[in-house]
């Protein structure tokens, strides 16, 4: 059961991301609201996909550790060390507070990796729509 949420929640963090990039931009400028808006939506998702997945995790087994103990608390508690956890992990932020066993480590190094190529996938989906719109007005070759 555990496996099939956490496989849900994957295809779900895979369906933002696709929407993400197939995003069209429509307004004459380099900035859009649109693009931002959807870029807080991905790195929201993202975090919340992770910390669900941390927080199912833990409810089978422990996968974070605090201070070099295990985190024991109540579920509201450990939904919240969950999301947290997430939120520092994806933004690269690295604390150190809270670490990672077991599974939880591979889970936090993929969504490290997704923290680090957010920024990348922005400036490249800016470049596309700022080479699509100079190609239409034709500015270049």
């Amino acid at each position: 059961m555990v496996f099939v949420l956490v496989i849900l929640i994957f295809i779900a963090l895979i369906g933002c991301m696709y929407s993400f990039f197939k995003h069209e931009v429509k307004s004459s400028s380099i900035f859009s609201i649109d693009l931002f808006l959807s870029l807080l939506f991905l790195y929201v998702s993202v975090m919340l996909a992770f910390g669900l997945i941390y927080f199912i995790l833990s409810i089978e087994g422990i996968v974070l550790a605090e201070g070099g103990d295990l985190i024991d608390s109540s579920l509201a508690g450990s939904l919240l060390h969950s999301i947290y956890f997430s939120g520092v992990t994806l933004l690269t932020v690295g604390y150190g507070d809270i670490l990672p066993v077991g599974v939880g480590r591979f889970l936090a190094l993929i969504e490290a990796l997704i923290g680090y190529l957010l920024p990348s996938g922005l400036v490249l989906k800016v470049w596309q729509h700022t080479v699509v719109r100079q190609k239409m007005n034709g500015e270049g070759d």
